[in-house]
């Protein structure tokens, strides 16, 4: 583009008369020439009428957004003008005629393509990275539901990835709404998408030290997401339920985990059908969720106790022991088995009453067997011995010294 006068009079005047096709070639040229510029690098670029091209953009973008002509193009170049150094000009005129909720807007459009939510979403994190008045702008335009909501439902992992870092820019240096922003993570947790509850579960990592006091809510959300048949949304539950330790809800996490060590007839009843019903879920006889739940729960229990001594007492006192002898009975999962076998063993090695009362109920023989190798245990465990673990009744109450 040249910068003289006549040519951007000439310039706008083809943009007023010009077709759509016409319209996107402009905007093609736009985008190529101007990608980094300065906002004084733009406005020469357009001798001084830079916002008379703005504003024709941001009508036009209002008129046509709901049908999806040139979204793409037309949000890439207001992020130009919008995103510019020292183009603060630029951002006040956006947000006057509303720009802000007309992209949000966009997020939430059902026929809106995966490209056009995620520029929407770049064009966001400009205006958050002007500041946290901004910030407080977008969210009282009730962008953190919109962003979450679009986190959630879209299928695309740019998308995805986009709205997940807005989020995280939404929770920093905005002090007002940092704790509806945790909120909306913990609700993500639920969602059906596994790289919605991957992502919710690292960012709620990052945002939870700035918030500072963990809300109880998160404890349900966090164990359910234990049952996740995909390997990666475990691995982030399991950094989290760590991470959570430091807080209030560490008693919460922890007794519900040792809950999970036994789920009930029901709770086997529902997973099996809920797998049945699940066209998504992985088929050649995949566990059921409640027994991946079990094993990663017994997994977290064995970490968390070797971490800390306190916890690994407060474990015992939850009856973690009856759990993990429990879970170790469970025949239909070999994991759970596995898992709580490796934990149990740390238990037993570390606290005098427990070795006593695992030795006690599992008789001499089948005790020295489970000692002699807990990890492999199951692969040569009886119907006998499974009867003897699922109907243990071990219950150590009160505090135990461990070994030196």
């Amino acid at each position: 583009m040249k910068t003289d006068q006549a040519a951007v009079t000439k310039l706008l005047q083809q943009w007023d008369h010009g077709s759509k096709s016409v319209r996107s070639n402009i905007l093609q040229d736009f985008i190529a020439a101007n990608q980094g510029k300065t906002g004084p690098e733009l406005e020469l670029e357009f001798a001084h009428a830079a916002s008379l091209f703005l504003t024709r953009l941001t009508a036009w973008l209002r008129l046509t957004y709901m049908l999806g002509t040139c979204v793409q193009l037309q949000l890439q170049s207001i992020t130009i003008f919008v995103g510019s150094s020292s183009g603060h000009k630029f951002l006040a005129e956006f947000l006057e005629v509303g720009g802000v909720l007309t992209v949000l807007e966009i997020l939430g459009l059902k026929q809106a393509k995966e490209e056009d939510k995620a520029q929407a979403l770049k064009l966001l994190m400009c205006v958050t990275n002007s500041g946290r008045r901004y910030k407080e702008l977008i969210c009282e335009s009730f962008g953190i539901r919109a962003v979450a909501e679009c986190l959630a439902k879209s299928n695309s992992e740019e998308t995805q990835d986009c709205a997940r870092n807005l989020l995280q820019q939404l929770s920093s240096g905005n002090p007002k709404y940092e704790g509806q922003v945790y909120k909306a993570l913990i609700a993500l947790l639920k969602c059906v998408s596994p790289k919605a509850q991957q992502m919710a579960a690292q960012t709620l990592r990052i945002v939870q030290p700035i918030v500072g006091a963990a809300n109880p809510t998160i404890v349900e959300p966090v164990l359910m997401l234990l049952r996740s048949l995909h390997l990666e949304v475990q691995y982030e539950a399991c950094e989290l339920i760590k991470d959570l330790m430091q807080y209030d809800v560490q008693h919460s996490l922890l007794k519900g985990m040792v809950g999970l060590l036994k789920p009930t007839k029901d709770e086997i009843k529902d997973s099996s059908e809920a797998t049945l019903s699940d066209p998504d879920a992985p088929q050649l006889q995949a566990p059921l969720p409640v027994f991946v739940q079990q094993a990663a729960a017994a997994k977290m229990i064995g970490i968390l106790a070797k971490e800390s001594a306190k916890t690994a007492e407060s474990l015992v006192q939850l009856r973690t022991v009856h759990g993990l002898l429990f879970a170790m009975g469970n025949t239909q999962h070999a994991d759970s088995q596995r898992q709580a076998g490796i934990a149990l063993e740390f238990f037993v090695r570390s606290f005098p009453l427990v070795n006593d009362r695992v030795r006690e109920a599992l008789g001499d023989t089948f005790y020295g067997e489970f000692m002699s190798h807990p990890d492999t245990m199951y692969v040569s465990m009886t119907a006998i011995q499974a009867d003897v673990l699922v109907s243990n009744k071990v219950n150590i109450p009160g505090v135990i010294e461990t070994k030196e």
